[in-house]
C-alpha cells in the first residue's frame, strides 16, 4: 500500500489545513510588501520629476499610499505570524517537535529590511511637499518623521534582540535529533508549481529597481517606471506561492 493511500494519523489533516492557511497568510503579507514598496517608490519618483503644477497631487498620493501601507503591512504580517505560531504549536502537540525553520530568521530579516525601506521612503515625503510648495504640510510631516524616527529606532533595537534570541533558539533546535515528519497529505514545495519562485524574483527585482531610482542610483525613463511598477504588481499578484 502506498503511503498516500494509508489513512492519515490523527491530526495530520487538520495540520495540513493549518499549514495551508499559513502559506496563504505569508503570500498575502508578501504581496502587501511588494505592492506598498512598488507603489510608494514609483509615485515618489514621478512626483520628484514632475512639473510644478503636477507635484501637489502626486505628493498627496504618496502620502496617502504611505499612510495606508503602515496598517496594511502591520495587519497582514500579524496574521502571518499568528498562523505560523498556530502551526508550530500544533506540530509540537502532534510530534513533540516542530519543523527546523532554518529560513525563518532570514525571512524575518528580509521583512524588517522592507519595513526600513518603507519608513525611509516615508521620511522623504516632507521634501516632496516642499517641492510642491506645500510648506505647512511639509512642516507637519517633518515633525511626524522625527517622531517616527524615534519610534522606528526603538522598534529596530527590540527587533534585533528578538531576532537574535530566535536565531539562537533555532540553532539549539537544529542540534536536537529528530524533527517533524513529512506529511504525504500535506504537499510540499516539490509538488507545487515552480513558477512562483521566478515570479517573486521578478517582483523583487522590479521593486529594487524602483527603490534604486528613488534613491537616484539610476535615472530610468518615465515609461520604465510605469513598466517596473506594472511588473512588480503583476508578478506579486499572479504568483500562487
Amino acid at each position: 500500500m502506498l503511503l498516500t493511500e494509508m489513512p492519515p494519523p490523527p491530526g495530520a489533516v487538520g495540520l495540513s489545513a493549518l499549514r495551508a492557511g499559513e502559506r496563504a497568510a505569508r503570500r498575502g503579507a508578501c504581496v502587501a510588501l511588494t505592492a506598498c514598496l512598488a507603489l510608494l517608490a514609483a509615485t515618489q519618483v514621478l512626483a520628484d520629476r514632475s512639473p510644478a503644477e503636477q507635484a501637489p497631487p502626486l505628493a498627496a498620493l504618496s502620502l496617502a499610499i504611505f499612510v495606508t501601507a503602515l496598517p496594511v503591512l502591520a495587519v497582514t504580517q500579524y496574521v502571518w505570524g499568528a498562523r505560523a505560531r498556530r502551526v508550530r504549536r500544533r506540530e509540537r502537540e502532534l510530534y513533540a517537535v516542530e519543523r527546523s525553520g532554518r529560513a525563518r530568521p532570514l525571512s524575518r530579516l528580509a521583512v524588517a529590511a522592507c519595513w526600513a525601506l518603507t519608513l525611509l521612503l516615508g521620511f522623504t515625503l516632507p521634501h516632496l511637499f516642499r517641492r510642491a510648495a506645500l510648506e505647512p504640510a511639509a512642516g507637519v510631516l517633518t515633525w511626524s518623521a522625527e517622531a517616527l524616527t524615534v519610534a522606528g529606532a526603538g522598534t529596530g533595537v527590540w527587533f534585533v534582540l528578538w531576532w537574535a534570541r530566535d536565531l539562537l533558539g533555532m540553532l539549539t533546535r537544529a542540534r536536537r535529533p529528530g524533527g517533524s515528519p513529512g506529511d504525504p497529505w500535506d504537499p510540499g514545495p516539490g509538488t507545487r508549481p515552480r513558477t512562483g519562485a521566478a515570479l517573486w524574483a521578478g517582483a523583487t527585482l522590479a521593486v529594487a529597481a524602483l527603490v534604486g531610482a528613488r534613491a537616484h542610483l539610476w535615472e530610468p525613463a518615465t515609461g520604465w517606471v510605469y513598466a517596473l511598477l506594472t511588473a512588480a504588481l503583476v508578478c506579486g499578484v499572479v504568483t500562487d506561492e
